[in-house]
């Protein structure tokens, strides 16, 4: 006869973190937010999509909002009380997710924009001969 091992579930430690990153990416499209240590090392992430929202609703300030109520939650544990703010895109969540962040409260200590600029881009199509 065969024995089942049983296998513990490791707890997994958690360690205090204060103060983190916080990287918004707003397209058009969708609002992703993801809070980070001063590593880089992901606490805790969400986007519009994963909270729920479909469709051009997804990009809204309000949807922004909602994403950082429940990355807020899930890194809570952690103890963040103060981030960096970096921002990237151009959508419509870049203002309600950094609203939402301070009134979920963790106290935002700066704002960057690291929105990708093309230094003179890439070549535009031929001119159209009819």
């Amino acid at each position: 006869m065969a024995t089942k091992k049983v296998k513990k579930a490791k707890k997994k430690s958690l360690r205090s973190v204060s103060h983190g990153k916080a990287y918004i990416q707003a397209t058009f499209n969708n609002t992703i937010v993801s809070i980070t240590d001063q590593n880089g090392d992901v606490l805790g992430w969400s986007s519009a999509g994963r909270v729920g929202f479909k469709g051009p609703k997804k990009s809204t300030p309000y949807a922004a909002g909602v994403v950082v109520k429940e990355v807020a939650e899930a890194v809570k544990s952690f103890g963040i009380k103060e981030v960096n703010v970096f921002v990237k895109g151009i959508g419509g969540g870049r203002e309600g997710a950094i609203r939402a962040l301070n009134s979920n409260g963790i106290q935002v200590l700066s704002v960057k924009d690291i929105t990708p600029i093309p230094h003179n881009g890439c070549r535009p199509p031929k001119r159209r001969r009819v």
